[in-house]
């Protein structure tokens, strides 16, 4: 999707037809016309991104963004790994071109942010089908997803919780109270922004669904103002990157922040609600 948006974006820019980039290019109108509409994905290579982007007249730092992404879907450490469900895949590719994440979550602490006995202790409940072996493999994946937030520049992180996130015991109270904890240092972090909803706030704007947005406002273009909105279903998910779509969320996530509480009283929150589990 990054891809394609940035492809269609440089030639718009040139004034350039499909046949006459690939004429430039060196290759089909057939490659120009797939590539731009994100078709047979598993096809992309990172050679032909590039000679796309320089037909168009990319600079070299536009070009670079966008043979990096075409990169990462070879080399990313998540491809062929089993341990991330290929319906998972565009969200592990989207945190890795990203520059920041918004999650509003419901139920459970956000991958990012979960120690590896919550996470445990989450895919042992969802996963009733799978073997321990599969388990253990999702779980790595899981923390290993973490890496971004510890990358330079790291990922900024801001996330929205309900507070029924922080009362739903996981695992057992030990598990929890130190989840808690992994939770209360993560929002002392500079990258890290983490707010509750409490109960008391009542009705709010995202109804009950967990969603994450994803995207860029770096001006490195083509992918400047990128965003892409991931809605978590049960053994699938849901993508959106109509602009309409995307600022509809970035709305509801503004509102969010607006009724949640802020950081020192998130970090009370979370603090006493660690000492009521070890009471």
């Amino acid at each position: 999707m990054q891809i394609a948006r940035g492809l269609v974006s440089l030639r718009e820019r040139c004034g350039l037809t499909q046949t006459q980039v690939a004429e430039r290019a060196g290759v089909s109108t057939t490659t120009v016309s797939r590539y731009e509409a994100w078709q047979d994905r598993a096809r992309i290579r990172w050679a032909t991104v590039r000679a796309l982007a320089d037909a168009c007249g990319a600079t070299a730092q536009e070009r670079e963004a966008l043979v990096s992404i075409a990169k990462s879907q070879v080399d990313g450490w998540w491809v062929g790994s089993g341990a991330v469900p290929e319906w998972l895949d565009p969200l592990v590719s989207f945190e890795h071109a990203a520059a920041y994440e918004h999650v509003f979550a419901n139920s459970v602490i956000p991958g990012l942010l979960q120690t590896e006995e919550y996470a445990l202790a989450i895919h042992q409940a969802r996963e009733v089908r799978s073997s321990n072996e599969q388990i253990e493999r999702m779980v790595e994946a899981r923390v290993k997803r973490q890496d971004i937030l510890r990358r330079d520049p790291a990922l900024h992180l801001w996330v929205v919780l309900d507070e029924a996130v922080l009362r739903r015991t996981v695992g057992d109270s030990e598990i929890m109270a130190r989840q808690l904890k992994h939770l209360h240092e993560a929002a002392q972090r500079p990258n890290i922004d983490i707010q509750v909803l409490p109960f008391r706030a009542g009705a709010h704007a995202a109804g009950a669904g967990h969603f994450v947005i994803l995207g860029r406002d770096d001006g490195l273009a083509p992918l400047n103002s990128m965003a892409v909105v991931y809605i978590e279903m049960r053994r699938r998910g849901l993508y959106l990157d109509d602009p309409e779509d995307v600022g509809a969320y970035k709305l509801t996530f503004d509102y969010l922040r607006s009724q949640a509480t802020d950081p020192a009283a998130t970090l009370q929150l979370i603090a006493s609600t660690r000492q009521e589990l070890s009471s």
